[in-house]
């Protein structure tokens, strides 16, 4: 019985944190005066939430994803997990170019940049000593 515990939470985790997410939207938004734009994103975040879940009873994929314990639905999430990293990369690089090249300093893209590649050696390193 303790393992079907332990898997419905950790299957409800992402829905959960996506719904979290889309009240993080909606506070934001609305201290920026917007409470419009804020309950659209929570109304984006809490259908794909809900989609997630309902999805997962049906798609392996999706539940491998949620649950992580298939070993290679989780090896395919972490290789997903990277493109989407080297796409991310190359659009801040991109938009650190072009906001230089507009004669601006770039300066919100090498701070994403600047993090990123920080958390990137910081991990190196973690796992190099881990393993």
């Amino acid at each position: 019985m303790q393992i079907t515990t332990k898997t419905s939470r950790a299957y409800w985790i992402t829905p959960a944190t996506g719904v979290a997410i889309g009240l993080v939207y909606l506070i934001a938004f609305s201290l920026g005066g917007q409470p419009g734009n804020g309950l659209i994103g929570l109304g984006i975040m809490v259908a794909f939430s809900a989609a997630i879940a309902l999805l997962g009873r049906r798609s392996e994929t999706v539940r491998g994803i949620l649950d992580h314990r298939d070993e290679r639905l989780a090896g395919i999430d972490l290789r997903a997990t990277a493109v989407t990293a080297i796409g991310m990369i190359l659009a801040v690089l991109a938009g650190f170019v072009i906001e230089v090249a507009r004669g601006h300093d770039g300066a919100p893209f090498a701070l994403i940049g600047a993090v990123g590649g920080i958390t990137y050696l910081g991990a190196v390193g973690y796992f190099r000593v881990r393993g």
